[in-house]
């Protein structure tokens, strides 16, 4: 009786055991999930590498907030906002953050005050030490990263920013406590490329000699997982095998050459082996206190100390990871496009769709635009004309004063790519008056002559020269467009641009901006005028010609607004450095009518019943 009572209590109490059994096992499973969680929320406990295999870094976590938590309930993973680098420019505030970011979402730049006199920003959050304003733009950035662009900083406040969602609450970002340098602009390196077994890294700050080659000996690359200048993750250093301006190309450690598909944020910098760390001292996080006496007394502080160290060679501050960027690297099926085209522009929109339409028509294939900080709506234009089966791709190049590593960094991106690159700005329009004179068809006569010379072993760069349009007695911008609307310009012409093989560029990736340096045994051919002439609508109405006065994006020219070297052909003749419209300046710069190009334009892309040219509604 008694073994039947305890067969009949077993059966009874096996279910409730089990469930017990499951919901302590749930239960260890929950307080695990959340011990990892604040595992990773943790600065405590940082991962080190013992060797040198990349690897995925997890980013460190804030506080999640409210919103957060409750768009992850709805299916909308936001993760926290996390800011890698800072840099700063003379209007903005620039932020490299480690994800991307939706366009959709509102964000806020949040700035902290500056402790008393020290660089160290307040911690707590409370409203009379935090201020945030909505940023200026967010954008995609090498394919991994995101830029959001914030305004500088207010008076006494520091330049250590950080972002938030708009809704969320507001907090402390525990990040800020291991990361409040501040970049500069102007002292740093900022990007670097993959070019088979070595890397091109781009900087800013080491100031060589312009136009010219410089000796390799004096540099190094150092490749590392994380910051090393804080002693954490692993480094390696290569030897420099050629440098010239604003480009250092080293070397790749052999981990690295040996599986390039695994080089994925690897950051990169140079080390000047016969410098001064006082050239490359970090800026601090209060650097916009303008007037503060702290602040001086401060940097001359460290520029003493430094100039005790500087036997040191000290890594430069970057910004720069090598990505594996599947689109930079892969070649074409069908082989090379004969003929492409890359530009670097700031607020130029408007004008983009004439210079792609005119010049496809002339046979280039392909378009690599380098957008430099717009805030004009570039890329609805962009989509417009890929929607139109234009093959046109934007890189957002934030990096000011940097026109010729852009320019450097677009051949190697080309390389894989295209036969033939133009360099040239969205103002210049090649004509042939040799074939209009003869009423001959012009399509596809620009990819012709560069393929005429594809097949030479001597040919690597065809040179045009331009001539420079004036304002043709305009007050406003033309309405179909500068081709038409522009027609008095100088009597001679002035410099040149060029279209080069990418492959037979020297490998310092030297140029001055109108044409590259070339391998040895190979040579530039200058095209007879007569043949083929640029039309550079140099001198536009006052309202678009002012805007030049902003900031020029070569880095050796100068800007409009200094003092110096006014009788350069980069400049007017005569301007000055204000933009204040001189006294009839819309007669200005005119000494031969020339309609030769507008005529050309009208009886080719003219629609025969309205007259209209199909970029018109890009210009209203």
């Amino acid at each position: 009786m008694d073994s039947e009572q305890r067969r009949k209590r077993k059966r009874i109490y096996r279910p409730y055991s089990r469930a017990q059994f499951l919901s302590i096992r749930s239960l260890i499973f929950c307080l695990s999930f959340l011990v990892f969680l604040l595992f990773l929320s943790t600065d405590r406990f940082p991962i080190r590498t013992v060797c040198f295999h990349p690897v995925l870094s997890v980013p460190s976590f804030s506080i999640l907030s409210k919103s957060s938590l409750q768009d992850s309930f709805h299916g909308k993973l936001r993760l926290p906002l996390r800011v890698e680098d800072r840099v700063l420019f003379p209007d903005h505030l620039l932020l490299l953050v480690s994800s991307k970011i939706d366009q959709a979402d509102k964000l806020d730049c949040v700035y902290y005050k500056v402790l008393n006199d020290s660089s160290e920003v307040i911690e707590e959050s409370k409203d009379k030490v935090i201020v945030h304003q909505g940023v200026m733009s967010i954008g995609e950035y090498d394919g991994f990263r995101s830029i959001v662009r914030c305004p500088l900083p207010p008076l006494n406040y520091s330049a250590t920013v950080a972002l938030r969602r708009r809704g969320d609450g507001l907090y402390y970002n525990r990040s800020l406590r291991s990361n409040q340098t501040v970049h500069s602009w102007d002292r740093m390196v900022h990007q670097a490329a993959l070019d088979g077994k070595t890397a091109v890294v781009f900087v800013k700050g080491l100031n060589l000699r312009p136009h010219k080659d410089s000796d390799p000996t004096q540099f190094r690359c150092q490749f590392g997982l994380r910051n090393w200048d804080k002693d954490e993750g692993f480094v390696l250093m290569t030897e420099a095998i050629a440098a010239a301006q604003e480009v250092v190309r080293c070397s790749l450690p052999r981990s690295i050459r040996n599986n390039p598909e695994k080089a994925q944020g690897i950051r990169v910098t140079v080390v000047h082996a016969g410098g001064s760390d006082a050239e490359y001292e970090p800026m601090t996080s209060a650097v916009r206190i303008h007037n503060s006496r702290s602040y001086e007394h401060r940097r001359r502080r460290r520029r003493r100390r430094s100039q005790k160290r500087h036997k040191e060679n000290l890594p430069m501050l970057s910004v720069a990871k090598l990505y594996n960027s599947k689109s930079y690297q892969k070649k074409r099926k069908r082989g090379k496009y004969e003929l492409c085209a890359c530009t670097m522009l700031w607020n130029q929109a408007p004008a983009l769709q004439e210079w792609i339409m005119y010049h496809a028509w002339l046979g280039v294939e392909r378009w690599f635009i380098y957008e430099n900080n717009s805030d004009d709506g570039i890329q609805e234009v962009i989509d417009e004309l890929d929607f139109q089966d234009y093959n046109v791709s934007r890189h957002t190049w934030p990096w000011i004063k940097t026109q010729e590593a852009g320019f450097s960094h677009c051949a190697l991106r080309a390389r894989n790519e295209c036969k033939w690159v133009g360099f040239f700005d969205v103002d210049e329009f090649y004509y042939f008056p040799r074939h209009h004179r003869r009423a001959l068809l012009g399509q596809n006569l620009l990819r012709s002559l560069v393929a005429n010379y594809s097949s030479s072993r001597t040919i690597a760069e065809i040179r045009t020269a331009c001539h420079s349009f004036g304002p043709s007695g305009l007050s406003s911008p033309p309405s179909q467009g500068v081709t038409v609307g522009y027609t008095c310009r100088l009597q001679s012409p002035e410099r040149h641009k060029s279209i080069v093989c990418p492959d037979l560029l020297n490998d310092t990736l030297l140029n001055v901006v109108h044409h590259f340096q070339l391998r040895k045994g190979f040579r530039y051919l200058n095209v007879p005028e007569s043949s083929v002439i640029i039309n550079h609508y140099k001198y536009q109405v006052w309202d678009t010609f002012r805007a030049k006065f902003f900031r020029r994006v070569a880095t050796y020219v100068l800007d409009w607004q200094e003092n110096q070297n006014q009788g350069s052909k980069d400049r007017a003749p005569g301007l000055g450095t204000e933009a204040n419209e001189p006294p009839n300046w819309r007669l200005q710069f005119c000494e031969v009518w020339d309609t030769s190009l507008r005529d050309f334009v009208l009886a080719n892309f003219a629609d025969p019943a309205t007259g209209g040219l199909p970029w018109e509604k890009a210009l209203l």
